[in-house]
């Protein structure tokens, strides 16, 4: 197994210990699970570079990547969902705003999914493309801003200096446009890819 495909391994092994520190009630877990994810993400930097730079791109590569991908992601939103993220901004509570967020994410994913499977079946290789791309890249950055976010809060609680309600309320609106840019864009790079492998998706072929 080549360097790249490794380090795609590390970031699925690194997922569960995310996950855990994002959900255990320890002193400044957000800020470790942040970090974390944030090691984890390199990962994802680094092995494209390094397997485009040595000529490593496998099928095995392409095939994983995105699936680590996917599964880094959708436990930090997962974690989300159980932290409430977004309920400080009332349409989002009075609509469960962050439970359609993930189900939209978790429907593409697993839309995105299948059709990878389907086309592996019939010989093709399903690549990330520029907009599978950047849907990664927007979907890892709000999910580090809003860990720095609930870092910031847990650090001030902790050292007893107060934010103001404007600060705090201004933190929980970056928060929302954060997550509706993130499954807006997520729900276009899916349209995107499912169009662009149409042909393998034909049931009479």
């Amino acid at each position: 197994m080549n360097l790249p495909n490794r380090l795609t391994l590390v970031r699925i092994v690194a997922t569960p210990i995310f996950m855990y520190t994002m959900v255990a009630d320890f002193a400044y877990h957000t800020i470790v699970a942040m970090v974390v994810f944030i090691a984890a993400a390199l990962t994802d930097m680094l092995d494209g570079q390094i397997a485009r730079s040595r000529g490593l791109v496998t099928d095995f590569g392409k095939f994983l990547d995105p699936l680590a991908d996917k599964m880094l992601t959708t436990a930090a939103f997962l974690g989300f969902l159980y932290m409430r993220v977004g309920n400080g901004v009332d349409f989002m509570r009075e609509t469960d705003g962050i439970v359609w967020v993930v189900f939209i994410i978790l429907f593409r994913e697993f839309a995105v999914t299948s059709m990878r499977l389907v086309c592996s079946a019939k010989g093709k290789v399903v690549a990330a493309n520029m907009w599978g791309k950047a849907k990664t890249v927007v979907q890892m950055t709000t999910i580090i801003t809003i860990f720095a976010i609930e870092g910031l809060k847990d650090i001030t609680s902790r050292t007893n200096n107060i934010l103001s309600d404007d600060l705090v309320m201004a933190f929980e609106w970056v928060k929302v446009i954060l997550l509706l840019a993130t499954a807006v864009l997520t729900v276009v790079s899916g349209i995107i890819y499912i169009w662009q492998n149409r042909e393998a998706l034909d049931p009479s072929k």
